[in-house]
């Protein structure tokens, strides 16, 4: 069964993000969001994990429910099921290669150098690429609490601040995440603690914003640690994605 977007109600400013992304009456359109993905930065290492900056993985996620999937992983002929109670890897024909219920307490006590298996990287690649391919629009979904926060000066810029309260049933890396815009109402950073390695606070940065069928998004992302003050730490860069060939397919429909 699909779960539909709803108009939000909470914050004016919400409205305007959304609008300058496409808007929610083109993302009810969606049924899917699919890309090429290239990531590197030092997470990995710290993870123990081995990432080939050079390798291009198909990433799709769906548009108004938390799934995703990641291809090829560990192996040419495997991907990644995501959901937040389940994750796998499989064979390309469905069979299970390995497989965890209740993901999330597996990463109970990680701190930032705890070493992560296949499965704690596949979890990790499923609701943070989910996140990134639905943001702005999944603020708009059943079950967030919107409110809009203090600016944040950048860059000679004003952007203007959202803090989310995701709900129990949605997988992110906090509970309380904020989202900055600039005067254009388009993303330039998303703030948040990192949770399953730790908590460490993250200054998430996004670039080069590409319009596809009438929506907007951004192709670079750059996360690294920010200190005290909310700056970030250019030497402690976690991760780097950067994104092409993003398409949409498929309708939402009753």
């Amino acid at each position: 069964m699909t779960t539909h977007t709803q108009d939000p109600q909470v914050s004016p400013l919400l409205r305007e993000v959304l609008s300058a992304h496409g808007g929610l009456e083109r993302w009810r359109q969606v049924w899917t969001v699919r890309a090429t993905t290239h990531t590197s930065g030092l997470l990995w290492g710290m993870k123990g994990l081995v990432q080939d900056p050079s390798q291009a993985r198909e990433t799709t996620v769906f548009a108004h429910t938390q799934r995703a999937s990641v291809y090829p992983f560990g192996a040419p002929d495997q991907r990644t099921a995501f959901t937040p109670d389940r994750i796998a890897i499989e064979k390309l024909d469905g069979r299970t290669v390995a497989e965890r219920a209740n993901p999330r307490t597996s990463f109970d006590g990680h701190e930032l150098n705890t070493p992560w298996d296949p499965l704690h990287r596949a979890y990790f690649n499923g609701y943070a690429m989910w996140t990134y391919l639905t943001t702005p629009f999944l603020l708009a979904m059943p079950g967030f609490e919107i409110s809009e926060i203090e600016p944040w000066r950048e860059n000679g810029e004003c952007w203007r601040g959202l803090r989310a309260i995701f709900p129990a049933h949605i997988a992110g890396h906090s509970r309380i995440q904020e989202f900055y815009f600039g005067p254009d109402n388009l993303l330039r950073r998303h703030d948040y603690h990192l949770d399953v390695a730790g908590g460490v606070a993250t200054a998430h940065y996004v670039h080069d914003i590409v319009e596809v069928d009438g929506l907007r998004f951004p192709f670079a992302r750059r996360a690294y640690v920010r200190d005290a003050n909310g700056s970030p730490i250019h030497d402690e860069l976690l991760v780097s994605i950067d994104i092409s060939n993003m398409r949409f397919d498929g309708t939402t429909t009753e």
